[in-house]
């Protein structure tokens, strides 16, 4: 399984980021997907999981502010964070998951990373 995510970088606070995960070597369609971020010192945490039927679990941190996505021709996860705080800097990975609590079932990638930044 190759997990490739992008889109990260800086953005001042207020602003928006959309996040792409393309993933090979699975039968991406039957597959949950999801989205965690690490931040400096912290654990790693989810973020926002969606299942293969499409069903989006999003993290109180960021209810109301990212949007999960998937588009299984273009095996492809997305997250689009908007309204984004200091506190959303981080590291942002995607994985297939398990269950509703999303669990991850991959070893992880590079991972993207966030700034937000004024």
């Amino acid at each position: 399984v190759q997990l490739q995510a992008s889109g990260g970088g800086l953005v001042q606070p207020g602003g928006s980021l959309r996040l792409s995960c393309v993933a090979s070597g699975i039968i991406f369609r039957n597959k949950a997907m999801a989205w965690y971020r690490q931040a400096p010192g912290k654990q790693r945490e989810l973020v926002a999981g969606i299942t293969s039927g499409g069903s989006a679990k999003i993290a109180d941190a960021v209810k109301g502010r990212f949007t999960i996505s998937r588009d299984n021709a273009r095996n492809t996860v997305y997250l689009q964070m908007n309204s984004l705080k200091p506190e959303d800097t981080a590291v942002y990975y995607c994985n297939t998951a398990l269950g509703w609590s999303f669990s991850a079932l991959n070893s992880w990638g590079q991972g993207t990373l966030v700034t937000v930044s004024s």
